[in-house]
């Protein structure tokens, strides 16, 4: 019994561990840009190379390396020291639905109070946004000499907040709002004596001078701290889990992992919130250029690209719902996953999410070698669902694909809520993923190298 229960005190400990790292780097990632920021020193730390888009690539068997497109999305991959079979990809995504500050935001209001003027960014819930600690973070482009150069800002203080209206001045609160994103979800910067101070405020803090900022991209985020609650504290709630949670298990899973006989990439992309469709988001050209690139520098064929690409998979990384304890009748009658029951895999008739059976397969006994446990998800039959990263992807990079997640509640509002067992269960299995080869061997036939 001693034993049963040393162990448990051993599994609850290094599940608190990864909670508090996971905590960490999403506190270091207010916004898509930090967080790749945050990922490009944890790679710099690890020995990574960074690569520019626009110079040349020099690569060598055993390197490891990085390119970063706009900031906001990233790709690290190590080339093996033998020829190599294929890639094992792994996408997440950085940004996370808040609200963007406009150019001019400054709002005077009644002659007291200034405002910012904002727009949300992404399907957001606006509710929970009200009365809530805030503060902003983003990128200046300034000018430096000649140069235009880019600087991240993080205010890192209460800053703002969306007060709501008395409940004596709408009785029908509780019925049902409708919020006005022009009206009702704008921050409270100060009151009078604020006015004309936000943008020199950030430029201080970025060590410039406010002539000197060009264009920004500013946004608000929450400020509440993560926490792990729970009776036997099983649950994990903090802001930007959606899907932060899976790039920091994908980073984690590919730094753990041993080397193997296939690429391994970390792929992170920006704009999944807004449909991927920008320079930098899954449906860009970021990805395939890498993998080309890649395929050029070690002196490979087109024809070589297209036959690793054939042994090649990727994992779909995009967190996914639990079933809800007050709205139980919104999930599927027969896929229910639950909250530190395991990955869920993804599916939709309509290819919403691409995972097919051969990717389930295949995805499934990469879970049962990694003693991983794992669920299924689909959409009631009678209600629609979002999208994500691998099908608008493989419109670039055509390959056998899985959407997975980690299940959770409260998606797409500023403090959700997970599994405190989920993210480690994925980082075990993204280390297994990134160490295999994954090989068609014949029509219909796949197997699972594993070094």
């Amino acid at each position: 019994m001693r034993t049963v229960e040393s162990m448990q005190v051993q599994v609850k400990r290094m599940h608190n561990t990864t909670t508090e790292k996971l905590f960490s780097f999403i506190e270091s990632s207010p916004t898509a840009f930090h967080a790749i920021e945050t990922m490009r020193c944890r790679l710099d730390t690890e020995g990574y190379q960074p690569l520019l888009e626009g110079s040349d690539w020099n690569l060598q068997a055993g390197g490891k390396y990085y390119v970063i497109r706009n900031g906001s999305s990233i790709i690290a991959f190590r080339i093996p020291t033998a020829e190599w079979k294929g890639f094992q990809i792994m996408a997440s995504h950085s940004d996370s639905p808040m609200f963007k500050i406009k150019e001019n935001p400054e709002m005077e209001a009644e002659g007291h109070y200034v405002k910012l003027n904002v727009e949300k960014y992404g399907g957001m819930l606006c509710a929970p946004w009200f009365d809530r600690p805030l503060s902003v973070a983003g990128r200046l482009v300034v000018k430096e000499g000649n140069q235009i150069v880019t600087k991240l800002v993080d205010v890192k203080k209460d800053l703002v907040m969306i007060p709501s209206l008395a409940i004596h001045m709408n009785r029908d609160a509780n019925n049902g709002v409708k919020f006005n994103p022009q009206k009702d979800l704008l921050p409270l910067y100060g009151d009078e004596t604020a006015k004309g101070t936000f943008m020199a405020r950030i430029a201080e803090l970025a060590g410039v001078t406010e002539n000197d900022i060009l264009a920004h991209d500013l946004y608000v985020y929450s400020r509440t701290p993560g926490s792990v609650w729970g009776a036997s504290e099983e649950y994990i709630s903090c802001g930007r889990l959606d899907d932060l949670q899976c790039a920091f298990s994908s980073l984690e899973g590919f730094l753990h992992a041993k080397d193997g006989e296939s690429i391994p990439l970390h792929c992170v992309f920006d704009n999944e919130e807004v449909g991927s469709s920008s320079k930098q988001g899954a449906a860009s050209t970021l990805l395939y250029d890498t993998l080309v690139r890649i395929c050029e520098a070690m002196g490979k064929s087109p024809a070589a690209y297209r036959r690793y690409l054939a042994n090649s998979f990727m994992i779909s990384a995009d967190n996914a719902h639990a079933v809800h304890p007050n709205y139980a009748e919104k999930a599927c009658p027969t896929n229910r996953p639950y909250m530190n029951g395991g990955i869920v895999i993804k599916y939709s008739a309509n290819q919403k999410y691409t995972t097919d059976g051969v990717a389930a397969g295949i995805f499934q006994e990469i879970c049962k070698r990694a003693e991983v446990p794992y669920q299924t998800f689909l959409n009631r039959s009678d209600m629609a669902g979002g999208s994500t990263l691998g099908n608008i992807s493989n419109t670039q990079v055509a390959l056998n694909t899985v959407d997975i997640g980690l299940p959770q509640l409260a998606m797409h509002s500023p403090y959700e809520t997970a599994g405190s067992e989920d993210t480690g269960y994925l980082i075990r299995a993204a280390a297994y993923f990134f160490e295999s080869s994954i090989c068609e061997n014949g029509y219909g036939r796949y197997t699972i190298e594993h070094m």
